[in-house]
């Protein structure tokens, strides 16, 4: 059984990858954490002076939220009537970093899926606070789901590697169950960029995906951000996966270098695994 934490803020991007989720593990035994969060600095104090008598401020405060979360357990059971899933509502009075942190922790996740932006992003950022926070501060696989994508069957999914530093086979395993689940074929695409000393690990890589079997491409002296870009856009895929560290490389392959100016802007699920 799996354990899937679905971090949500009710937007329409945050529902819509969270029932890319549902399609994403259909068929399989899955239990679906469903997390809001609520930051402690963010009640007014009208929410504190009209409270019901008898109840907590914290209950007070919370609870639309609660409401709206049962509306989206509802939306979730009506959509996968046939799935053997559960789903299990939690809401946290903590900044979203600490909440995620402490639900990954607790329940043992194997993975979280969330969209791009939230309900306070602007349509020309690329990726929304909370979802840099996540992928850079939780140490669990991130799933991202661009804007309004719906789900495809997965017939082909992009390892991109830098090789910049070493990668755990865990990550390079987390790949290996997703191509087999889906029966897909594995594109690895080694990125050699020009200011990089590369760390080989092709060999690594070929004895963990050796037995499913994969195209190698090697893209060298071109900015990641712009070698993805033109890849996925010669060669179709419905899933793009990187391993990275939780901020340099990030913050490159994204927002890109000061001399290269090129931003990543997925068009695909962006799979981020950490080293």
């Amino acid at each position: 059984m799996k354990n899937i934490l679905l971090p949500t803020d009710f937007s329409k991007n945050s529902k819509n990858a969270i029932r890319y989720a549902l399609q994403f593990f259909k068929g399989e035994t899955c239990t679906f954490h469903i997390l809001n969060t609520q930051k402690p600095t963010g009640y007014l104090t009208a929410d504190m002076l009209y409270s019901t008598p008898g109840t907590s401020v914290y209950d007070s405060i919370l609870k639309e939220n609660k409401t709206e979360l049962e509306k989206m357990v509802r939306f979730c059971e009506s959509i996968s009537e046939n799935e053997n899933f559960t789903f299990i509502p939690n809401i946290d009075f903590d900044d979203i970093e600490a909440a995620v942190n402490q639900t990954v922790a607790r329940h043992n996740i194997h993975l979280i899926i969330m969209g791009t932006n939230g309900a306070t992003g602007a349509k020309e950022v690329i990726f929304g606070s909370n979802t840099i926070k996540i992928i850079r501060n939780v140490n669990c696989p991130v799933l991202v789901i661009p804007e309004g994508y719906a789900f495809e069957k997965i017939n082909s999914v992009l390892l991109s590697l830098n090789y910049q530093n070493d990668v755990l086979q865990k990550s390079f395993e987390v790949v290996l169950n997703i191509v087999k689940k889906h029966n897909a074929a594995l594109k690895i695409l080694d990125i050699e960029e020009a200011d990089i000393v590369v760390s080989p690990q092709k060999n690594h890589t070929e004895a963990v995906f050796k037995k499913h079997g994969f195209e190698r491409y090697t893209i060298k002296n071109v900015p990641a951000p712009l070698a993805i870009s033109s890849f996925v856009q010669i060669i179709p895929i419905q899933l793009h996966a990187m391993v990275t560290r939780r901020k340099s490389f990030l913050d490159r392959f994204i927002f890109g270098s000061e001399s290269s100016k090129i931003s990543y802007a997925t068009v695909v699920p962006l799979l981020v695994l950490h080293e």
